[in-house]
């Protein structure tokens, strides 16, 4: 990052910060905190761009996601970018002024899960905005520098705050193990869904095809690469599905909606000896399968929790081959309305895809709305 006259951009790093922390259900209060100071292994990051994810609307309407629960002040946000500020005397990778994303899942290192590369898995996990551990709706955090990487030359920070949910689709393709020239389908049109519909496009797939209920995610499915968009309150998915294949199915159906519906209709909708993986976690925890069609049709299910190993790559596609990704962005607001923006994310389903919110000003805010 420059000025105007081609010198390194370096923040100044305040004393204290402003930061957007949730009391209690439907409660946000901006508050002044001291700024991090980063330890020996950590980067600080002036945060530039955090995108506003379904857990964070739905920390901030129930106050809970199963058994994380949000029992004492709790700033949101995962999904971010920005510059760093300041450095901790072991770091080596990055310096002052460096634009970068935020895995914000910080793992161990030294368990079975993350020795064995699986470090989504990591039982110690301390991850952004997920209690107790504060998130990115604040203007500065510190995080440690092995989850911390460098933005492309160009790549915008929404872009690169997007990195988040694009790598949950492309850890979903690679469980999947979708294959050049495979078919997919994808139920749900959420973030998630429609950065899964570019993994999939990335990672080979022939055909893509998706279903949700809002005409404004398909529309976005379609700008994005998907070749058959499917009103799921309309006709039936998996037959529209079926019938785009030959009768045959999709080799790969991923389901990234939460809903036990659209479960079922992924199972439906994947081929004999097929795969279908689930993203979307159902409110109540639980869906009635038919156990049947999965023993008769050998359909392979496997669960995707999280990602690992996908940053570098990520900010690769989302800088090069991932088109229109902009279309994912219809909201921005300056950190001192959060609180709006976490409203607009919950109550505006049929016209916000992405909401994001700016900690350190709006003077970065790269798209219309």
């Amino acid at each position: 990052m420059t000025n105007a006259n081609g010198s390194r951009a370096i923040p100044v790093v305040p004393r204290e910060m402003a930061a957007a922390v949730l009391l209690r259900p439907f409660e946000v209060r901006l508050e002044r905190r001291p700024t991090p100071d980063p330890q020996e292994d950590e980067v600080l990051i002036q945060v530039k761009a955090v995108g506003v994810c379904g857990s964070d609307v739905h920390y901030y309407e129930h106050g809970k996601i199963g058994r994380y629960v949000v029992d004492r002040p709790l700033v949101l946000g995962h999904e971010c970018s920005g510059v760093v500020a300041a450095v901790g005397a072991a770091v080596t990778r990055f310096a002052p002024g460096d634009r970068v994303a935020v895995e914000p899942g910080i793992a161990c290192g030294r368990c079975g899960s993350c020795k064995s590369g699986k470090y989504n898995l990591c039982p110690d996990v301390r991850f952004l905005a997920t209690p107790p551990i504060d998130g990115a709706f604040a203007q500065f955090v510190a995080i440690r520098e092995d989850f911390v990487f460098p933005i492309p030359e160009g790549l915008s920070f929404e872009r690169a705050a997007m990195n988040e949910p694009f790598s949950v689709g492309l850890h979903a393709v690679r469980r999947a193990g979708v294959r050049t020239g495979d078919t997919v389908a994808i139920m749900g049109m959420g973030p998630v869904g429609l950065l899964t519909v570019v993994a999939a496009k990335a990672c080979g797939a022939a055909q893509v095809f998706v279903s949700d209920v809002e005409p404004l995610r398909l529309e976005a499915a379609l700008k994005l690469g998907a070749d058959l968009a499917v009103h799921a309150g309309r006709e039936d998915a998996a037959a529209a599905i079926r019938g785009a294949t030959g009768g045959e199915g999709a080799d790969v159906a991923i389901e990234t909606a939460g809903n036990s519906q659209a479960l079922r209709s992924a199972l439906l909708a994947t081929k004999r000896g097929g795969v279908a993986a689930v993203v979307g976690l159902p409110p109540e925890g639980r869906a009635e399968l038919s156990i049947s069609d999965l023993v008769d049709n050998e359909i392979d299910v496997r669960g995707v929790f999280r990602y690992a190993n996908t940053y570098p790559l990520g900010l690769s596609l989302l800088a090069s081959s991932a088109k229109n990704v902009e279309a994912l962005f219809t909201d921005a607001y300056p950190l001192e309305e959060t609180a709006a923006a976490l409203e607009r994310a919950r109550t505006n389903k049929s016209g916000s895809l992405k909401v994001l919110v700016y900690p350190n000003g709006m003077a970065d805010h790269k798209f219309e709305v």
